[in-house]
């Protein structure tokens, strides 16, 4: 009896290279897509639980988003709106800079050195745990109505994130790369510029996007206390003339100006500045 012939199945197509991005090119775009329409969702559902909130109250208590809408534009058509948030802005990043300054040395001592742990860690988490308004009014008292209250204040807030944020990064460094590089004949210098500082950066964009919308907070907060200009001081401003239109104007134009900051400026340069990791290549 003649054995039976078995026929080899025919192959399938192949899948290139050049296919294989293709696919996966498509796939990122369907997530891209799916991302965007839920996040216009949420803001559209945003917009409809304020109007019902608006229609219900009593009339007056609650203006609808239209017409805080038409306040934001007369507000920027008036000319004052750029010059408040340059005002605004550059005390939050004067903030922001001295955070950073006073911040990541205190962190690198905290996470290389047990002694500099020890001598800084309680004072770090206790000027952490300290209410935002604390700062804002002790701001003001030291340095009364001027430009600097709300820069300490900012300050203040922020540096107790960076600080602990700097100090896990350089407790996660890899010990055995370090003793590879000290092999190596690494110079200390090379060693921190090459192994602890890749370490320390996610983990400083994280404290400062972290601390971002709180000194944005304390920062306007410190204004309406005691501001002569800035954000905060057109919030008081119409506060005191009862126009409750003006605040949420302000408010609103202080939300997106906050997002816009966030998610144009500060997202993208994490992006481009931790491009080598794998993580930040496979999201493009």
């Amino acid at each position: 009896m003649a054995n039976p012939v078995i026929e080899a199945p025919s192959a399938g197509p192949s899948v290139t290279w050049e296919s294989g991005e293709l696919l996966a090119r498509q796939a990122s775009s369907r997530h891209k897509r799916r991302r965007l329409a839920f996040l216009v969702a949420g803001w559209v559902t945003l917009l409809l639980v304020w109007q019902v909130a608006a229609y219900y109250l009593p009339f007056g208590t609650l203006p609808n988003p239209l017409e805080v809408g038409e306040e934001m534009a007369a507000i920027i058509a008036g000319g004052g709106f750029f010059s408040d948030f340059v005002t605004s802005v550059s005390k939050t990043i004067g903030g922001f800079l001295v955070a950073t300054v006073v911040g990541a040395p205190v962190g690198y001592l905290m996470g290389r050195y047990d002694y500099a742990r020890a001598f800084f860690r309680d004072g770090v988490t206790v000027a952490g745990t300290i209410p935002a308004l604390v700062y804002a009014v002790l701001s003001l008292i030291i340095f009364g109505l001027s430009d600097l209250g709300p820069v300490l204040a900012v300050a203040l807030v922020s540096t107790p994130y960076v600080a602990l944020n700097v100090a896990e990064g350089i407790r996660g460094v890899d010990q055995r790369l370090v003793t590879m590089s000290q092999a190596f004949g690494r110079s200390p210098q090379r060693i921190r510029r090459d192994v602890y500082l890749p370490t320390i950066v996610p983990y400083l964009f994280a404290a400062v996007r972290m601390s971002f919308a709180v000194a944005w907070k304390v920062e306007a907060l410190t204004e309406v206390f005691g501001g002569t200009n800035g954000v905060g001081f057109q919030i008081r401003s119409e506060y005191q003339l009862f126009n409750i239109t003006g605040v949420l104007a302000w408010m609103a134009l202080f939300v997106v100006f906050m997002l816009l900051v966030e998610r144009l400026v500060l997202r993208k340069l994490e992006n481009r500045v931790l491009a080598w990791r794998p993580e930040e290549r496979a999201g493009k």
